[in-house]
């Protein structure tokens, strides 16, 4: 019993050492022989099914995610009616359909207005229950907001999609606690579409106009690559100037190459020339002022005094008033004053004009006069062409060359369109020149871009595992069945036959599906047989025409060795 054990204990890692040797065991039985081929040919008709299933259902693309179950149900309703095939995620519940009719089943869901979107806006507030708290009802007052903001800003025709986020701080008594509201909105912007400087503008105005107390500084636009759209608040004058030039240059760059499209298309066609426009603008603004004086003016203001002289041996009047009124006075006589040393002297005699005053010694007069004043302001506004340069190419024709008058007709046309000015030294030039490219040619799609290219594929996939499958299962499994016939043959002509017609001669099928009956070998034959080559033959053979025989022959041969 101790070998016995140690046997076995001996042989289980050996065995369990050699798995191969395990399979090809387990494969080597008769009946796993007669089974293989009719499992292997379920095998790959299952995974022929398999990968039919999986191929001939086209991509998925999610159309919804996240949706009530009412609006779930509503779409999915919607989509059989109008025969589009919608699966429902178990997982996620996010609702997908097939990759081809995805716009359509978008198209007919918004023309029904499907899924019917939560209740937004003010419609909220009318959803309170009774007795909500004052924080929970200021809540849905700024979400009300938010929500009537963001469908404002969706009108827009660049914008897609909105949300707009409000900080209303609570309000306070005391001045220095108080905090001004702010706001923040993202906008999701249609394919190919942008946001102008000017609908920038409005956005910011819009909503800061629609809360109290918030400045337009105080609002930050997002686009939803993530771009800040709105310009920082601490930015100089300086740049904001610098912007508004070149805004000015662009538009003066934009109309003149408008007009030489506008010029130009009728007479070579769309896409046959190009044109390019560089303006230099002055855009320094000027501010000029004159003053002019009149040579003469108006006395305005006069101060002064003057002195008189008396007559030498002249006398003061005296005596009784009134004695000799009708006296004649005595006969006066007329002297020249001396003017003092050092002094500017009196009023000197004038040619033409009235006789000084004897009287007057001297004067000293302080005289005002009002000058004509003439001011004048120039300002001179930016936008003005210092120099001009004009670009055009036209497309070469594809029979024949342009002459050089065409161009020459063209360049004038251009000189009169730009409003050429050679005091300016304005550049003009024209040339004619063969395009990279053709513009008015279909760029055809790629091969791997066209829509028949995975329903082919998918076609071609399942012709290729049903040829692997008739291969693979079917002919192996054709030729097993065809072998065990052949085989069975000989064996059931042997098991009806007496015991002294087992050298009768065996029946087989030619090539050409013509029964064939060859002469049994016999034992003569085999110690008659000349080559090794041709006694290999006739072992061969009478083992094939006698197994019994062959079998008694060799357990004969291995008591002969054994003795």
């Amino acid at each position: 019993m101790s070998t016995a054990l140690t046997t076995t204990s001996a042989g289980g890692p050996e065995r369990f050492a050699n798995p191969l040797r395990q399979i090809q065991g387990v494969m080597a039985q008769p009946a796993v022989r007669r089974t293989a081929p009719m499992a292997l040919m379920v095998g790959l008709i299952g995974a022929a099914a398999l990968a039919w299933t999986s191929l001939s259902t086209p991509p998925q693309k999610t159309l919804f995610s996240g949706l009530a179950d009412a609006d779930k149900a509503a779409v999915v309703q919607s989509l059989e009616q109008a025969s589009i095939t919608a699966h429902v995620d178990d997982g996620t519940g996010a609702i997908t359909v097939d990759e081809d009719a995805y716009s359509k089943a978008r198209m007919l869901l918004a023309s029904q207005g499907l899924p019917k979107a939560a209740p937004g806006g003010y419609a909220i507030l009318d959803q309170l229950p009774m007795g909500v708290s004052r924080a929970v009802e200021g809540e849905r007052l700024r979400q009300a907001r938010e929500t009537e903001l963001a469908r404002s800003i969706q009108d827009i025709d660049a914008v897609a999609e909105a949300r707009v986020h409000l900080a209303t701080p609570e309000a306070s008594v005391f001045v220095r606690d108080k905090a001004e509201p702010t706001a923040s909105v993202i906008v999701k912007l249609n394919a190919g579409r942008s946001l102008s400087d000017a609908q920038v503008s409005s956005i910011i105005n819009l909503v800061a106009s629609s809360v109290p107390g918030m400045k337009p500084d105080s609002v930050t636009i997002v686009d939803q690559a993530g771009a800040l759209l709105t310009k920082p608040g601490g930015r100089d004058a300086l740049g904001a100037a610098g912007d508004e030039r070149l805004d000015v240059q662009n538009r003066v760059e934009d109309k003149y190459r408008q007009q030489l499209t506008q010029l130009l298309t009728p007479l070579l066609g769309a896409g046959n020339f190009s044109a390019e426009v560089q303006a230099d603008v002055n855009l320094d603004e000027t501010q000029a002022t004159r003053e002019s004086y009149e040579k003469q003016g108006a006395l305005r203001a006069e101060t002064g005094n003057w002195t008189g002289n008396q007559a030498s041996g002249g006398q003061a009047p005296g005596g009784i008033p009134g004695a000799l009124s009708n006296t004649p006075p005595p006969a006066s006589t007329l002297q020249v004053p001396t003017p003092a040393v050092g002094a500017s002297g009196g009023p000197q005699p004038v040619a033409g004009g009235p006789a000084p005053d004897a009287a007057k010694q001297s004067d000293s007069y302080q005289r005002a006069y009002d000058l004509g004043r003439e001011v004048s302001v120039t300002r001179a506004a930016p936008g003005s062409i210092k120099r001009l340069s004009v670009a055009v190419v036209l497309r070469e024709p594809d029979k024949g060359r342009r002459t050089a008058m065409e161009i020459t007709q063209i360049t004038d046309l251009v000189k009169s369109a730009v409003g050429y000015d050679a005091n300016r030294q304005d550049q003009v030039t024209v040339i004619s020149k063969k395009f990279a490219g053709s513009t008015d040619a279909v760029v055809a799609p790629a091969w791997y871009d066209n829509a028949w290219l995975p329903m082919v594929a998918r076609n071609l996939t399942a012709v290729v595992i049903v040829l692997l499958v008739l291969l693979l299962g079917v002919r192996p499994l054709a030729k097993s069945l065809m072998k065990k016939r052949d085989d069975a043959m000989p064996g059931a002509a042997q098991a009806g036959a007496p015991l002294g017609a087992l050298g009768a001669g065996v029946t087989t099928v030619g090539p050409d599906g013509v029964p064939v009956v060859t002469a049994p070998v016999s034992l003569d034959q085999m110690e008659n047989s000349r080559g090794y080559d041709e006694r290999i033959g006739a072992v061969r053979g009478f083992t094939r025409d006698n197994p019994a025989r062959a079998a008694l022959a060799v357990r004969d041969m291995i008591k002969a060795d054994a003795k």
